[in-house]
């Protein structure tokens, strides 16, 4: 198999029938799976340790069964967690990370290349932060991206004042700064989460398309 992902630089899906009772059983498993992921890292934080493997799961399901199935994942822990952790939190792990799942596992399963995949990827990741922030800004009442850029302008203002800046930096600055920084920071995490998945997801007989040149070589990848 991995001598035909070499050449064609992508894999053919698999033909099982998704609604079969062992793509149901695989579902079930893989989106308890995500579930509990999620479930152990709110309440033993292991840094970005298991933070890497919250969409795996769901992207799985996807290069096995289909799209359906993995909207089901998706969706099944998310209920999965409102129940043991509230409504609030399990839709923090379905935007993004449910829907970050689903849109990996459909780039992978169509052969797309890491830079069209990390760059969607960065996106859907951007707007679950946004989401995060104006969730909790409702919840506790306060506006956190008003924090958020008050501390960046601290920041910069600092690094104004190292550099022998005298002006201010405006708002528009903060503000691109800080986006800036917010996609910068999925685009890390996504291309953690591929090299993760291509050497995970090769050990269970379903691959994701080959790495950049670039990367094969910095990694002493080989096929």
């Amino acid at each position: 198999m991995k001598a035909a992902i070499a050449q064609s630089g992508k894999f053919s899906p698999p033909t099982q029938n998704p609604r079969s009772p062992l793509a149901m059983v695989e579902t079930a498993f893989l989106a308890s799976a995500a579930s509990l992921i999620w479930l152990i890292n709110y309440y033993f934080p292991l840094g970005p340790v298991l933070r890497m493997f919250f969409p795996v799961p769901i992207a799985l399901i996807y290069l096995r069964w289909g799209h359906r199935a993995a909207w089901m994942a998706a969706l099944v822990s998310g209920l999965l967690l409102s129940l043991l952790m509230g409504p609030s939190r399990s839709i923090l792990f379905f935007i993004p990370y449910g829907l970050l799942g689903v849109q990996l596992g459909a780039m992978w399963r169509r052969g797309a290349r890491w830079e069209f995949s990390i760059g969607t990827g960065a996106l859907i990741g951007a707007f679950g932060f946004f989401f995060r922030i104006w969730l909790l800004s409702i919840l506790l009442g306060e506006d956190l991206w008003l924090y958020m850029t008050t501390q960046i302008t601290e920041l910069a203002e600092w690094g104004f004042i190292k550099l022998g800046l005298l002006q201010q930096p405006s708002l528009p600055l903060i503000q691109a700064i800080a986006v800036g920084t917010i996609l910068l920071n999925n685009v890390i995490y996504l291309f953690i989460v591929h090299l993760v998945s291509l050497l995970l997801l090769d050990k269970v007989g379903n691959p994701i398309p080959r790495p950049p040149g670039w990367v094969q070589v910095l990694f002493d990848y080989e096929e």
